[in-house]
């Protein structure tokens, strides 16, 4: 009985095997086209690109003074490693996600998806060409090709201005699917102001080598009248949940867990507190103090019993702290190790990153409850950069200088408003009112004062002190730029401004990037790569401006 039995319901697995259409080769694991949804790989990309772009903003912020650059020269700082992470991103994650995601949002006539993927693929791909030059896009996504070879960067800049005429498109089309968005929140009509926006970047970034087209593309933008203005800002707000995953702020979790963190820059600290005789509005909001005295000891700050660099005296540049009131940083490539100082250096602030404003209450920032709880934003793209921008195009392009002095001061009051109505919307805003209303003038009479400074000092240049108006467009655009060096790396690159940056503190620290260094991960795994022979002569493109450092160091 027993054997009849186990005959039996052998026979019924084989009959029930037999029956089953197994394909061994599917990976029961695998997302595929019939399984995946939309709307979760369209959170990836917008969450992928976030992470994309600071990673790049940390690099254009650590180049143009922004935070400190470390390492003693840009050679060792920037190798073929250092940016692995920037292109598994951009191509792995990505651009890999876009491709997938674009026959399903087709079929599924899921025009806003469509729209926003394209309009984040437009953007990767001027961030490759911006950092790299010459880079895979033609063959890059063939699943089939193992070795795609590079296009030249204006090509794929055209490609890219091209899919964000196809993604402005995709907003006003009759669409399926109500996306997640985590930069606009389903108003599509910020994302076509965005697309515009993006598209006087593009002029503006060709306009050493096209200015004819670069006025022509830039005037028609300028009578539509459709770019990014107050608030329409592009940004990734964070929040202020610890649990996995973090959604605070990356610099604020550096910084305020155990202290320490980002060293800031002594030239740029010096720049918001010293150079004018009076502090810029936005210094309590971008830094924080641990301490409002300087520090006497030696082991905490190696460089105050120290001679400056010969080039440093000789060019009168600030040398190891900005002034004398607790603003403590590091000088443009210190290489120096760690002294015991996290808990009184000068520590990320309120904004962008979610910290404490400096009500000079002087103390350690080692506490994640402290400030605004990490609840900061990246500053992607602003209403107030678009006026920047169209300062330097009515002053390069046009030779306009009123219209040049219009936007500049226009771009600095929407950037001062803006930096402090997001710090006013978070829970500081009562130690901000508090400080205020002991100063003996309100934060809105300081920005007019500033901004009476500025049109003053623009109006008197060029002059020893002052070498030209663009000059003074390009400081203040800098200033304005704490939190995206994406932009402030493409600034330094294409007008040379700030000049006269604080130089690195070794005699030579040899070539400053002009672009990258292809990266490791692409050398490696494909045939037809070719590395740069150095940081010397990488320059992309858009970029004809003299070679070596003696353009931009």
């Amino acid at each position: 009985m027993k054997k009849y039995i186990y005959s039996l319901l052998c026979a019924a697995t084989m009959l029930f095997a037999s029956s089953c259409d197994l394909d061994l080769l599917d990976n029961p694991n695998a997302v595929t086209a019939s399984t995946a949804s939309p709307d979760f790989i369209l959170n990836r990309i917008q969450l992928d690109y976030k992470d994309f772009y600071q990673s790049i903003s940390n690099t254009g912020m650590s180049l143009t003074r922004i935070v400190n650059q470390g390492s003693a020269q840009y050679e060792s700082a920037y190798t073929a490693t250092s940016t692995n992470g920037w292109w598994t991103d951009s191509y792995a994650d990505i651009l890999a996600d876009i491709a997938f995601l674009e026959p399903l949002a087709v079929e599924g006539e899921l025009q806003r998806h469509l729209g926003i993927a394209k309009t984040i693929k437009a953007m990767v791909l001027f961030n490759l060409v911006d950092v790299y030059g010459d880079v895979p896009y033609s063959e890059a996504l063939d699943p089939s090709n193992f070795n795609p070879k590079v296009d030249s960067g204006e090509s794929i800049y055209e490609a890219a201005f091209t899919i964000l005429n196809e993604a402005a498109a995709h907003f006003t089309a009759t669409s399926a699917g109500t996306p997640n968005d985590y930069f606009y929140n389903r108003d599509y009509t910020k994302w076509i102001k965005l697309i515009n926006t993006l598209k006087l970047r593009y002029y503006l970034n060709l306009r050493l080598i096209d200015e004819a087209g670069s006025k022509a593309g830039i005037s028609a933008l300028v009578a539509e009248n459709n770019m990014l203005k107050v608030g329409d800002d592009f940004i990734f707000r964070f929040g202020t949940s610890t649990a996995n995953p973090d959604s605070r702020h990356g610099n604020f979790v550096g910084s305020y867990t155990s202290g320490g963190g980002t060293y800031h820059s002594t030239y740029y600290m010096w720049h918001m507190t010293e150079a004018k005789g009076f502090d810029d509005p936005r210094a309590r909001f971008y830094w924080y103090r641990q301490v409002t005295v300087n520090s006497q000891s030696v082991d905490e700050i190696e460089c105050i019993t120290q001679i400056a660099p010969p080039h440093y005296l000789a060019g009168g540049f600030i040398y190891c702290l900005p002034g004398e009131r607790g603003y403590w940083g590091r000088d443009h490539l210190d290489p120096d190790g760690v002294p015991p100082d996290g808990l009184k250096r000068t520590m990320w602030g309120l904004y962008p990153v979610g910290g404490r404003f400096d009500d000079d209450s002087a103390s350690p920032t080692n506490s994640t409850s402290l400030g605004a709880q990490g609840q900061g934003l990246y500053p992607i793209m602003l209403g107030a950069y678009v006026d920047f921008m169209l300062a330097e195009y009515a002053l390069e392009i046009n030779g306009d200088a009123v219209a040049a002095k219009t936007y500049m001061l226009s771009g600095i009051e929407k950037h001062m408003n803006y930096v402090k109505d997001f710090a006013l919307s978070t829970q500081e805003a009562g130690a901000i009112n508090a400080f205020f209303d002991d100063q003996d003038s309100s934060l809105d009479e300081d920005i007019d004062a500033y901004l009476a400074y500025v049109s003053a000092e623009y109006d008197r240049a060029p002059n020893p002190a002052v070498p030209s108006k663009m000059y003074v467009i390009g400081r203040e655009y800098w200033l304005s730029l704490y939190g995206n060096g994406v932009e402030a790396y493409n600034l330094y690159r294409r007008t040379g401004e700030p000049g006269n940056m604080q130089p690195g503190l070794e005699g030579n620290v040899g070539d400053f990037p002009r672009s990258f260094l292809y990266p490791n991960v692409y050398m490696v795994t494909n045939t037809n790569a070719q590395q740069k022979t150095g940081l010397l002569g990488s320059q992309v493109f858009w970029d004809n401006n003299p070679s070596g450092n003696d353009w931009i160091n």
